[in-house]
């Protein structure tokens, strides 16, 4: 039985760290530190960025991509915009080449196979001209001020990658964009605070991030979260990532539970992927960045192991103490939840303090389907 004790609480206590105590601590440590200060100003001399964007089939987005994207208080002449169309087969491509006409910036690349974002990217990548490269999705749009206030710490020589700060366009009631803009400002922050501390932000969003050339890896065949693969390759270089806040973008979030939980199951098998190849950095010797890779995301990825180890232990230690059993029914009435708020739902009522919590147990249990697509393989990482 002490076996079972000290699961439980072995369990509990790395879950908690992962989603409250890290946080809060790093939360605690980072009162009053400033971020890097060494920046480009807007009437100085600017570095050339390229920007670099994979499309399959965004018809319905792609002209207000490319004017947000165009329509920066950044210099025109400094940017250039690669775009790569997935062998598209809506509009998407003639609305480019129809645009590239009116902004010489654009550089258009047909793909006529299904390729994969990645492997898009990395296209494009090789053939970028600036010292910049700045990733970023058809969905998110820019402020005109999102350019600049990425690139701006690029003065800065330590600094190898820079994420932005992307924001729901539009949450609504009756699903889980809610849940999903809370959790997605909850992270922000947390990465903010980890760049303003050690320069270890763990992984830019894909939306939205800036790279220096040198410390751009592409991503290997079939790996499928290269947002993560790229920032944890640029500081595995020595570089710094960080993030800001000012870069502000804007998304759509999902707000349907099953396009959600899909698109949690493919990056929770992408970070599995992660670890594989980059295990070594949890090495202690590798200070700060090793205590945030394992405290932010490894805990995290192996959440739906605690949630389980958690429950049966105290199942198995219910039946000898009243103690265990409370948090057995406990965790029984947590693990419902899901069903619960289902059921709610085709009532049409949306309690949101129960979608939170129905949310967190979702997101876990499609990470746990994602490790199992990791053991069976990832034959090819198109959308």
């Amino acid at each position: 039985m002490i076996a079972a004790q000290v699961i439980f609480w072995c369990s509990v206590i790395l879950l908690a760290h992962s989603y409250f105590i890290y946080p809060l601590l790093v939360r605690i440590i980072s009162i009053g530190k400033k971020q890097n200060k060494n920046c480009f100003s807007l009437t100085g001399e600017l570095p050339e960025v390229s920007i670099l964007l994979a499309v399959f089939n965004e018809e319905e987005v792609m002209n207000q991509k490319i004017l947000s994207t165009l329509d920066s208080s950044y210099p025109v002449s400094k940017l250039e915009f690669l775009i790569g169309s997935d062998a598209s087969t809506d509009d998407t491509e003639e609305i480019i080449r129809r645009c590239s006409v009116q902004f010489p910036q654009i550089k258009y690349y047909p793909f006529k196979n299904r390729t994969g974002k990645a492997g898009i990217m990395n296209h494009l990548a090789a053939r970028a001209g600036g010292e910049i490269l700045l990733l970023t999705d058809a969905n998110v749009m820019f402020s005109r001020q999102t350019i600049f206030e990425l690139v701006k710490h690029f003065k800065n020589d330590s600094i190898a990658l820079v994420a932005g700060n992307i924001l729901n366009s539009e949450v609504k009631s009756d699903g889980i964009s809610k849940q999903e803009s809370t959790y997605q400002a909850f992270e922000n922050n947390l990465k903010y605070r980890e760049g303003v501390l050690w320069g270890a932000m763990m992984g830019a969003s894909g939306g939205c991030y800036t790279v220096r050339s040198e410390y751009f890896s592409p991503t290997p065949e079939n790996f499928i979260v290269d947002d993560f693969y790229i920032t944890i390759a640029a500081l595995e270089k020595g570089g710094k990532a960080i993030c800001e806040l000012e870069a502000s973008c804007y998304e759509d979030v999902s707000n349907l539970s099953k396009e959600e939980f899909r698109r949690k199951s493919r990056i929770a098998t992408g970070n599995f992927q992660i670890l594989r190849r980059f295990w070594k950095l949890l090495s202690p010797g590798r200070g700060e960045m090793a205590f945030a890779f394992f405290s932010h995301k490894i805990l995290r990825w192996l959440g739906p192991f605690f949630i389980l180890t958690a429950y049966l232990s105290s199942f198995v230690l219910s039946f000898q103490h009243d103690y265990y059993k409370f948090f057995f029914w406990i965790q029984t009435i947590l693990l419902l939840t899901p069903l619960i708020d289902l059921v709610l739902i085709k009532l049409k009522i949306h309690l949101h303090g129960l979608r939170y919590i129905s949310h967190f147990y979702m997101m876990n249990l499609a990470m746990l389907n994602g490790f199992f697509k990791f053991l069976r393989g990832v034959k090819h990482n198109v959308w």
